[in-house]
């Protein structure tokens, strides 16, 4: 395990999934590059990486994922016509995600699970810790919860899962820990972890969340991790070895967050998503939600 004042500069982001669930959207579009408003969906998780603090971003990616290196690369001739129209706010808009932060990209090549996604991103991080983050949650930049779990993983060491409480009939949706209280409120001791179990075998209604602030320790354990539910190399799996065995490199740790989280993984939370956050833009919001009472009255 490494020290836990080693100061965390990576993120990684797994983005090699096909998703299925928005065919025939997703047929030649990546599914992170799907938009919330105006912006794609990845571009929301990369700035909360850098809010954090986490300017170094590896992007696990597969095969037709060519858009998503795009949009953090430079469109000069895309600029050049903004720059000639002296049309500046857009310009700003198209070079805002090109300056985020210093992007880099590995295939995953084959889809292999969570685990292998984040295994795929050994050489890159090295013997360092971590972010990992999911693209499909995205977390109001108004609840800091990565910024929190660094913390956590600064005073404590080890890993830092994010933890969010669900309806117990949601449970098999999620990978589920068995915790206990610590001296901090909203942190928790992972002594357990399921992926995906029924409600009768969960350990408890804590589910894992698409945030992960992981020691290094994690890629041993899963280069040795045999694939697990649906045949796939499963990340919880390498942090329940993790959590019942301290000197694996652990301890795991569980910040229970209960901020606002943006679900764009399932397609009705995916258009929650979007009007919530249309609402809520001073740009957007005034006009928008007018009309959205107007329809809501008339259709409802």
């Amino acid at each position: 395990m490494t020290s836990p004042r080693t100061r965390i500069t990576k993120a990684v982001i797994p983005a090699a999934g096909l998703g299925t669930r928005f065919l025939p959207a997703t047929k030649a579009t990546p599914k992170e590059m799907l938009p919330v408003v105006d912006k794609p969906a990845i571009q929301y998780v990369v700035e909360e990486a850098v809010a954090a603090g986490l300017s170094d971003v590896l992007m696990v990616t597969g095969r037709n994922k060519r858009p998503l290196e795009d949009h953090f690369d430079r469109n000069y001739e895309l600029e050049q016509t903004l720059r000639d129209k002296g049309d500046e706010g857009k310009l700003a808009r198209v070079q805002e995600s090109s300056d985020l932060a210093t992007m880099h990209y590995v295939r995953q090549g084959d889809p292999r699970g969570l685990g292998h996604a984040v295994l795929c991103a050994a050489p890159h991080v090295g013997n360092q810790p971590f972010a990992v983050l999911l693209g499909d949650d995205l977390i109001d930049p108004r609840d800091p919860l990565l910024a929190r779990m660094l913390q956590v993983r600064e005073e404590r060491g080890g890993s830092v899962i994010a933890l969010l409480e669900v309806d117990p009939s949601s449970i098999h949706l999620y990978g589920a820990a068995a915790a206990s209280p610590t001296s901090d409120g909203d942190v928790v001791r992972v002594s357990d972890l399921v992926e995906k179990p029924s409600a009768e075998q969960a350990p408890s209604n804590l589910a894992i969340i698409g945030r992960y602030v992981l020691d290094p320790a994690v890629f041993d354990v899963l280069s040795k991790t045999q694939p697990g539910r649906g045949g796939e190399i499963q990340l919880t799996d390498a942090l329940q070895a993790l959590s019942v065995d301290e000197s694996l490199g652990g301890p795991v740790h569980g910040v229970v967050f209960s901020g606002r989280r943006y679900d764009t993984g399932d397609r009705g939370d995916y258009l929650r998503a979007i009007v919530r956050l249309a609402c809520e833009r001073e740009d957007l919001g005034p006009e928008f939600r007018e009309w959205l009472r107007g329809y809501v009255t008339e259709e409802m």
